[in-house]
């Protein structure tokens, strides 16, 4: 098959690239859109500010003039220049089932990357942690997360040929809400809660909670700084992000522990909204968001998007005490099931939280590494 690579430089391309992957997954039950609105906003330099202080290339692979595969390329300067790497990043990496298109896109980067003075290429992973990372591995044939990627297999085998290798992989847990809780985890729960130092807040309106978002984000950028990917927001980023998930936040699904008024840890589940953005077809209007709601309201599984404890307070059972009042809401609101997002495979102290439980890992993605030839 002869390839052509074109480089996104205009409107046009940008929409062939946005929408091919809904041409490759025809058919493929499992794949989950995105949100069309929220990818014109993430690939608009004027609304995504990682644009500005990343250099990015966005490829587009042709045969016989119709698209059949695209990449994109990042290159991460703050986090390079915080790390100490000189590292380029894939993301965005799709095809139809042909090794020839897979490869040229790869070798695309890596060459564009080498020109840029990059001596390796990591990835699928995006401008930070909360963009797809990682190909699925493991759980084809499970129900999707949202901003997750949904993969065929042969996407990680052409990767692999190309002399890709494992960097890290994440997983998600998936446990019934009727588990036996173990005896240490209330006893850890009564011992907290008897120190009267700490106050867990509960919300059933967003007015309410709203104050509560920006804190919670600056959290995630003091406790999350020594996970691989992650680079902290900015008060910018942090608006945006805030405004984005505002809409569809469940304020029953949101735990909240304070200290003397400081936020110290929080909790974020979300009901699953997947069959509603399929449905929607990944498009809010004119009846998307309705799609989107209506899924939400009649899911019985409930994803935990987000969560974190201030360093100096960790080990002290407050993860634990979120968790059970989370169950809680979660039980009256008909929830049977509840799903985590991500966890890094080196995460220990995450991972031993919910392996207590006997919880499966349920998906598994792998973010890949390779060394640039020539450097």
């Amino acid at each position: 098959m002869q390839i052509d690579l074109r480089i996104v430089n205009n409107r046009k391309l940008l929409s062939v690239f946005i929408n091919l992957p809904a041409q490759i997954h025809k058919g493929h039950n499992n794949w989950l859109p995105p949100i069309y609105h929220d990818e014109w906003l993430f690939f608009n330099p004027r609304r995504n500010k990682a644009f500005n202080y990343c250099d990015t290339l966005l490829v587009l692979a042709f045969s016989k003039g119709i698209a059949v595969g695209r990449i994109m390329g990042i290159i991460h300067h703050p986090y390079n220049e915080l790390k100490g790497e000189k590292t380029a990043r894939f993301s965005h990496f799709d095809c139809i089932d042909n090794p020839e298109a897979a490869s040229a896109l790869l070798k695309f980067i890596e060459n564009w990357a080498k020109e840029k003075g990059m001596d390796q290429a990591t990835g699928p992973y995006g401008f930070s942690d909360k963009d797809p990372q990682g190909f699925l591995i493991e759980g084809y044939d499970d129900i999707p997360l949202i901003d997750t990627s949904c993969n065929f297999p042969y996407m990680v085998d052409y990767t692999v040929n190309d002399g890709y290798s494992k960097l890290v992989d994440c997983l998600t847990y998936r446990f019934d809400i009727d588990f036996v809780m173990p005896e240490i985890y209330q006893r850890v729960q009564q011992r907290m809660m008897n120190t009267h130092r700490y106050t867990i807040h509960e919300f059933q309106n967003k007015r309410s909670l709203k104050p509560f978002i920006i804190p919670v984000l600056r959290l995630v950028n003091e406790t999350y700084r020594n996970l691989y990917g992650f680079y902290p927001m900015d008060e910018t980023e942090m608006e945006d992000l805030a405004n984005r998930y505002m809409p569809v936040l469940d304020p029953r699904f949101v735990k909240i522990i304070t200290l003397d008024g400081d936020l110290v840890a929080f909790v974020v589940g979300l009901p699953n909204m997947s069959k509603g953005i399929m449905r929607a077809k990944g498009k809010l209007f004119p009846f998307g968001w309705y799609f989107i709601l209506q899924s939400m309201k009649k899911s019985s599984q409930l994803d935990l998007m987000l969560g974190a404890v201030k360093p100096e307070h960790q080990g002290l059972g407050l993860e634990i005490s979120m968790g059970l009042r989370l169950l809680e809401s979660a039980r009256t609101a008909g929830i049977k099931t509840i799903e985590t997002h991500l966890i890094l495979e080196s995460n220990q102290r995450m991972r031993a939280v919910i392996e207590r439980i006997n919880a499966p890992a349920v998906k598994r993605f792998r973010v890949f590494t390779k060394k640039i030839p020539g450097n």
